[in-house]
């Protein structure tokens, strides 16, 4: 049985830094170019791909966070980490951890089997 549990959003405020975490269980994936990745999604809007890291450690990165937001994994604790430095107004999200065992495109959300419940960042 397959979790994704997030944690760490918050409020802060603009110019700020939030550290948020996906804690997995379950996951067996054993294909090359499998992917876990962030996604949010603001108000009015369609969830769309931030971030994502392949089996092999290669990351993407949407270009709307890029030099902003680091994506990383600690394969001992299970844990997907999504470092968010100098946050916008309009990053304001619920923000979503994803994993795809398949491999497919890193931000289509079609190919995500497996989300977590989400947590909310407010950034003013």
């Amino acid at each position: 049985h397959v979790q994704l549990v997030e944690s760490g959003g918050g409020s802060v405020q603009a110019g700020g830094s939030l550290r948020i975490s996906c804690a997995a269980s379950g996951l067996t994936f054993s294909g090359s170019g499998a992917w876990m990745g962030w996604f949010r999604q603001r108000p009015g809007k369609e969830r769309e791909g931030v971030a994502a890291i392949d089996s092999d450690g290669c990351t993407s990165v949407a270009d709307s966070v890029k030099g902003r937001f680091t994506i990383s994994q600690d394969n001992a604790k299970n844990t997907l980490y999504l470092q968010m430095n100098s946050l916008k107004p309009e990053d304001t999200a619920m923000y979503y951890c994803a994993a795809d065992e398949y491999g497919g495109s890193w931000n289509f959300v079609p190919d995500f089997g497996y989300w977590g419940q989400g947590t909310q960042v407010t950034v003013s």
